[in-house]
């Protein structure tokens, strides 16, 4: 290949493995290099994180990530550029021209849903000892044909993953909470459980009359399960 321009400087650790692709029109050089873990300072020691679709990440204490949806932004002119698409001599230029128009916006969506994903991953794993997240069913869940879509283009396992990674990098820890517990259906004051649609945005307890988004009362309850757990696995030693 001879001497090629990056937009991005090249990694200073040694480099094990150079992987070249080719992306809707654009060349990408990734780098597979080793590095070692980056403690990072924390200002807190536990955080719980429910995950959602409006919302995609809530915290324990308060912080809200939007979610961006990507794919949902971009289905009318997607369908536009399919059709256009779908109207072509497959094989002749125009259709090539189109397919590119096409590819190029699938890979912005991806590219949104990559960053958006990445930025809140990092700041949990470099702010907090131990995050907590709960084990979600990703693939029962998309057997609701009504939110299929957008728990799709919410990509809860590649937050887990980029989430697992990162912890390990910066010195934290990912917890997971047991895939049964109502984090939803509790309430993070009293404990009072109640079912809770999901209709339903604001916890109301009939029991202490708290009332609190739905999304922060599953993060709190997280948060404390897993404090909770600790003492019981503590008292047991």
């Amino acid at each position: 290949m001879g001497w090629v321009s990056t937009f991005e400087a090249q990694p200073e650790s040694w480099v094990k493995k150079v992987t070249i692709t080719r992306q809707a029109g654009d060349w990408y050089m990734s780098f597979f290099v080793e590095i070692t873990p980056e403690i990072t300072p924390k200002y807190r020691e536990r955080i719980g994180v429910d995950l959602g679709i409006n919302n995609w990440a809530t915290c324990s204490d308060g912080t809200q990530f939007s979610n961006p949806k990507a794919y949902k932004a971009a289905t009318k002119k997607l369908a536009r550029l399919q059709r256009h698409l779908s109207r072509k001599v497959k094989g002749s230029k125009n259709w090539a021209k189109c397919l590119l128009k096409v590819q190029k916006l699938h890979q912005r969506v991806a590219n949104i849903r990559r960053d958006t994903i990445h930025k809140i991953t990092t700041f949990l794993a470099k702010n907090h000892s131990q995050v907590v997240i709960e084990d979600l069913n990703v693939s029962g869940m998309l057997k609701n044909h009504c939110l299929a879509g957008s728990i799709a283009d919410a990509s809860f396992y590649e937050f887990r993953r980029q989430l697992g990674d990162k912890a390990e990098r910066y010195g934290s820890k990912l917890m997971i909470a047991d895939r049964f517990y109502p984090s939803s259906q509790l309430c993070s004051n009293c404990g009072h459980r109640q079912k809770m649609p999901l209709v339903r945005r604001t916890f109301e307890c009939p029991n202490c009359g708290l009332a609190i988004d739905r999304d922060l009362n599953a993060s709190i309850n997280l948060e404390c399960e897993t404090f909770r757990s600790e003492i019981r696995l503590q008292c047991l030693k």
